[in-house]
């Protein structure tokens, strides 16, 4: 089913008892972090705040959502994929598949044969989104002495945090040239509110607002315009947060996980474009020159991060709907809302990496891995130091595996995803000095207090691979496995010995 807009998406989650409302005064200031722990803890459902409480204890006149992409199955319903034909009744696999064709330098025998191989390639050039005369999102405008963030229910999440934080904004930004880089991009970057018309903009330098930041002080004197949207649809969510390549807009690859092309509208006082169905848009510029502290708050890490200074942006107009939808979330030690996106989004980068590495049988992110600081992966080895090979392609095919700090290998008889299987792996096929590869001075996430400098740390690569010579000089074991024709005659008496349990053999083919 395409949906059009987040309201769209939460009937159906409300049809399927996957939405609940509470009409209980709950305040936006550490309680609705306290709820949304709770419900992740048990793959609970998306939650209507109908009543919530303001900082100052007065009554929000809108409602709060939260805990919208709380599992990976309600990830995986927000995904269309314009109809395609799924790959191993994955949705999310799907989209993996599409993104690594698109990342493919020139489709097999030119663009003319895609176009007669590939019905991708048409849909995504059919999905170019469309531009509205009005819109739902701008029945209500503010401007002037009418703007006034503190307005919104915004959360604050964890005790100590300076200010309110906006969890869940969609940035639009648009580079200064007419380059594909400079396209819409759109990237979930948190908000710490300064005031009624000021925030922080927090976006890391490899980010893609931030990449248009940088270029556009190079080649502009004004500060960049920006648009901060809030309750989208959930495909343009989740273009979002997906590695789109750089040379596509998040709106056109939207439109492919919607089913359906994106609906923009201009916005009031900035030159960007802006999804029609939205619930809030915060428009403004970012500032060049104006930075401020950011922080202290609660982080992915499950620790608060250091304050840094992050560039400021001043607000020049909110519009909304007449009865619009405050989006909300937090961020802490997983299991988070973000945790939960990593955990989907794990099977968006195994084409991603199988395209480049066809070798790589399964790739695991594991949630209290942080998102992506730990990385599990199988593989079909073939040849000595093919191991360490995978580790140094992880690191360097996506930007997204900059970060990642631990990479750990094992042969494809291994489950990447169990970790008794890959403890056992670990345990049995590696060397402590010998299978170890140690790298320093590398990038690393600033968030990462354990690095001996802010951004710049070491990674460690983990070879749990069965080792072949000249890896070693020793005689490699032999792996105990019952036989077949003894699994096969258990397997046919087991329903007759009335015993409990499945009975499924242990042994891997």
């Amino acid at each position: 089913m395409s949906y059009s807009s987040l309201r769209e998406f939460l009937e159906k989650l409300e049809h399927t008892g996957d939405l609940a409302r509470v009409r209980e005064p709950v305040s936006t200031v550490l309680e609705m972090t306290e709820i949304q722990t709770r419900l992740l803890a048990e793959e609970g459902p998306a939650v209507m705040f109908e009543n919530p409480l303001m900082g100052d204890g007065t009554a929000s006149p809108m409602p709060v959502l939260v805990n919208l992409f709380g599992t990976v199955e309600r990830v995986a319903r927000a995904v269309t994929m314009g109809g395609l034909e799924r790959t191993k009744g994955s949705e999310l696999r799907t989209v993996g598949e599409a993104l690594a064709f698109l990342r493919q330098p020139e489709p097999p025998g030119g663009f003319r044969e895609a176009f007669e191989m590939f019905p991708l390639l048409k849909t995504v050039m059919a999905m170019k989104p469309k531009t509205l005369s009005s819109a739902p999102c701008q029945e209500v405008v503010l401007q002037g002495k009418d703007i006034d963030l503190t307005g919104l229910p915004v959360q604050s999440c964890w005790p100590g945090e300076p200010a309110p934080l906006i969890t869940w904004p969609l940035v639009v930004t648009k580079g200064p040239g007419k380059r594909k880089e400079d396209d819409f991009n759109l990237g979930i970057y948190r908000m710490q509110v300064l005031g009624r018309d000021k925030t922080i903009m927090r976006w890391l330098a490899h980010r893609g607002g931030a990449q248009h930041h940088a270029r556009w002080k190079n080649e502009k004197t004004e500060p960049l315009p920006a648009a901060v949207v809030i309750g989208a649809d959930p495909g343009t969510i989740l273009a979002a947060v997906t590695p789109v390549p750089d040379t596509l807009s998040e709106y056109q690859f939207a439109g492919l996980l919607r089913g359906q092309k994106v609906e923009l509208v201009d916005c009031k006082t900035v030159p960007l474009k802006v999804p029609a169905e939205a619930e809030i848009v915060i428009e403004g510029h970012v500032s060049l020159d104006e930075y401020a502290d950011e922080g202290p708050y609660g982080d992915h890490t499950g620790y608060y991060n250091s304050v840094e200074k992050f560039p400021v942006f001043t607000v020049s107009a909110i519009t909304m709907r007449k009865a619009p939808i405050y989006l909300s979330t937090f961020t802490g030690r997983p299991p988070d809302e973000p945790s939960v996106l990593g955990e989907a989004l794990n099977e968006v980068f195994i084409p991603l990496l199988q395209q480049q590495f066809p070798e790589i049988t399964d790739f695991w992110l594991p949630p209290e891995g942080c998102s992506y600081r730990i990385a599990v992966i199988s593989m079909k080895k073939a040849y000595p130091g093919h191991a360490k090979r995978v580790m140094m392609g992880a690191w360097s095919f996506l930007r997204q595996f900059m970060y990642t700090k631990w990479v750990i290998v094992v042969d494809d008889d291994i489950d990447a995803r169990d970790w008794k299987d890959v403890m056992w792996a670990i345990s049995t096929r590696m060397d402590p000095v010998r299978d170890v590869t140690l790298i320093e001075n590398t990038p690393i996430d600033y968030l990462d207090f354990a690095s001996p400098e802010s951004g710049l740390g070491g990674k460690i690569g983990l070879d749990a691979t069965n080792k072949w010579p000249p890896e070693t000089k020793r005689e490699w074991g032999q792996q105990i496995r019952m036989s077949d024709e003894v699994i096969d005659e258990v397997t046919k008496k087991w329903t007759k010995m009335g015993l409990p349990g499945t009975g499924k053999p242990i042994w891997k083919k």
